[in-house]
């Protein structure tokens, strides 16, 4: 069978040269502001990158080019990142989810799409766990 022909995709949400820290500095909610604090430095950590704004409202960090085995189509996107959303924190680790049903089962209060982990507050989670999750999505890149 002979292999799709890959292609750029033009996506809406790119990476920007926004400010992070002003960014941040604009978050009303000071709770949602500390733990976006410690969010941006758990994921500076695992990835070894600084962040970098993605659209109006998401923080990455580091940036790879994913190809769809399916239909050939290429994105340039980051490799984790993150929003900081009025009702939660949507969390882009660009993995499997299920595979990490163990850590999830520890993890606490949270819900999952595909490839991405909502929670409402770090409180609600055990940031260790959060951590090792992070750090397993980097090592997957």
């Amino acid at each position: 069978m002979p292999e799709k022909k890959s292609k750029l995709a033009e996506i809406k949400t790119k990476q920007t040269e926004s400010n992070v820290e002003d960014f941040i500095a604009k978050i009303a909610d000071e709770q949602k502001r500390k733990d976006t604090l410690v969010l941006l430095k758990m994921m500076q950590k695992a990835s070894g990158e600084k962040p970098k704004m993605w659209g109006a409202s998401m923080i990455g960090f580091g940036i790879k080019r994913y190809k769809s085995p399916a239909t050939g189509r290429e994105v340039d996107w980051f490799k984790i990142g993150f929003s900081p959303r009025k009702t939660n924190f949507s969390l882009n680790l660009v993995l499997d989810i299920k595979q990490h049903a163990t850590s999830l089962a520890k993890l606490g209060k949270h819900k999952t799409g595909v490839g991405c982990l909502y929670i409402n507050k770090l409180e609600d989670v055990d940031v260790k766990v959060l951590q090792e999750m992070v750090d397993a999505a980097m090592k997957g890149k």
